[in-house]
């Protein structure tokens, strides 16, 4: 069994790595982040970071994949900008900061409530607790769609810190990813908080293998 910490920041390191390489959110409009990108532009680098992460997983030592000769890439929804919003953080302020956040393994770690996320999808409003390790901001969460198209534990995204600005936060779930434990056994991933169960299907982000041949 691998150390769940090491498991974690590697996970981590490598997505905010292509995150930071292919860097396309600016909020230099302080009103309309959103506006700022173009939707062709966007999913071209969207499929960019894809490719990058499956070369990594194909090469990489830590890779999750263990027969990297029959990996052909991860499996995603089609690009949705329907599911890039904006959300307006609420700083948690009461005292219990610090939450223990379990671990498939059964083993547990210390996170620390940074905030709400709360913003609208598809007509609906919705909020997600974010969860802040070492500077790195967690969005753990489960959707309707998980245990049927997404692994059923939930899905992530990573964010530094230093991309909330002025409270606000670009929530992109086309970037949501899954766990490294849903293609190794011998990893061990955070679950998500109950109350990160939003209430509409997030048809964007990565898939799991079986759902492309439904």
């Amino acid at each position: 069994m691998f150390k769940n910490k090491v498991i974690r920041y590697s996970t981590i390191a490598m997505v905010i790595a292509i995150l930071a390489y292919f860097m396309i959110e600016n909020f230099s409009s302080a009103n309309d982040p959103l506006a700022a990108v173009d939707p062709q532009q966007y999913k071209t680098k969207l499929l960019e970071e894809r490719a990058a992460k499956d070369e990594q997983f194909r090469t990489a030592e830590d890779s999750p994949i263990a027969n990297k000769e029959s990996f052909h890439g991860l499996h995603y929804f089609d690009p949705n900008m329907t599911f890039r919003v904006i959300a307006t953080i609420s700083p948690y302020m009461n005292d219990d900061k610090e939450m223990i956040v379990k671990y498939t393994d059964g083993t547990e770690e210390k996170y620390e409530k940074y905030g709400y996320a709360n913003f609208k999808i598809m007509g609906e409003d919705q909020k997600l607790l974010l969860l802040k390790n070492e500077g790195v901001i967690s969005v753990l969460f489960r959707d309707a769609t998980s245990g049927k198209q997404t692994y059923g534990g939930g899905r992530y995204i990573d964010y530094p810190a230093a991309d909330i600005k002025n409270n606000m936060l670009v929530l992109d779930f086309n970037k949501a990813y899954n766990p490294y434990c849903v293609y190794q056994e011998s990893y061990a991933c955070p679950v998500p908080p109950a109350e990160n169960k939003l209430t509409v299907p997030i048809e964007a982000g990565e898939l799991i293998e079986s759902a492309v041949h439904e």
